[in-house]
């Protein structure tokens, strides 16, 4: 174990950052501008930090907030819908629930619709369990003020999140009849699969063919993948674990062409996120470090 705590608690200081941005590459360059704030310290200053788990937490709280407010600009003149950026993770991210939970697509998309600081306040609270105190110092406002705020951000999400609990064996299963029901043509079986009323969203940026609008509906989601997957004929499925939860990588000519995520409740997909914009598929090669 090294002694020094940056390197220690960079997995928890990523996971904290990506949660609040939904963008691995942001989360990266919080990590790092984190790193620059803590290196700047001398030893003496770093030794008088009685806690550096909690104050490394709260440099990348104040950076992410502070980057938050720079994407929520960006994000204005984005082209099509946004969706996070895909992780790489490994199946043992899925053991603990919790964790995978709140890097999930289904949870990660609902945090999108949260004020910056009722984001970051869920985050820290709901999924770290940081003490009401330590979250008030971190986004700068009172401790009461965080009690309520966290309050009505738990409220907010969890009129929207899915919650049907998922054996990860079914979702697994689930997940391969998809990608053999899509490569084989069959569209009988792909219905199947889809709750009558599944949403898909599509996330190209304006770089890769995706949906301009959330598709609603069995039928017309059906089509529209078999439309996608006959378009490309060198185009390959494989099963992968993707933000804590089995997925789907697809493949054009051996090159990655999207990251496919699927919420699956009572045998049946729900909702389909796929992302295609090839900016936000860099980090499906490389599993990341996440932790609580």
């Amino acid at each position: 174990m090294t002694d020094d705590p940056f390197v220690a608690h960079r997995s928890l200081l990523f996971t904290v950052a990506y949660e609040m941005l939904g963008s691995a590459a942001d989360a990266e360059d919080v990590v790092q501008d984190t790193w620059l704030r803590w290196a700047g310290l001398d030893e003496a200053t770093q030794a008088e930090v009685r806690d550096p788990r909690a104050y490394l937490v709260r440099i990348v709280t104040r950076q992410s907030l502070n980057r938050m407010r720079t994407l929520a600009r960006r994000r204005e003149d984005y082209v099509g819908q946004w969706l996070p950026e895909p992780l790489l993770t490994s199946p043992d991210v899925a053991e603990d629930v919790e964790l995978a939970e709140s890097v999930s697509f289904a949870l990660l998309t609902v945090l999108e619709t949260l004020a910056p600081t009722e984001r970051a306040v869920f985050v820290l609270r709901e999924v770290f369990e940081a003490p009401y105190d330590e979250i008030a110092e971190a986004v700068g406002k009172s401790t009461p003020a965080v009690r309520q705020i966290a309050r009505r951000a738990r409220d907010h999400v969890a009129a929207r999140r899915p919650r049907v609990p998922v054996d990860r064996a079914e979702q697994e299963a689930v997940v391969r009849q998809f990608m053999a029901a899509l490569s084989g043509g069959d569209l009988q079986a792909l219905m199947d699969l889809l709750a009558p009323d599944v949403v898909a969203v599509g996330d190209g940026g304006g770089l890769a063919p995706a949906v301009s609008r959330p598709v609603m509906g069995a039928e017309r989601v059906g089509r529209m993948l078999l439309v996608f997957a006959r378009r490309e004929k060198a185009l390959t499925l494989t099963p992968t674990w993707l933000n804590g939860a089995p997925a789907a990588r697809v493949e054009v000519d051996g090159e990655a062409a999207s990251a496919v995520s699927v919420v699956v409740e009572h045998g049946r997909i729900t909702r389909i996120y796929a992302v295609a914009n090839p900016h936000k598929l860099r980090w499906l090669d490389e599993e990341a470090a996440l932790s609580r």
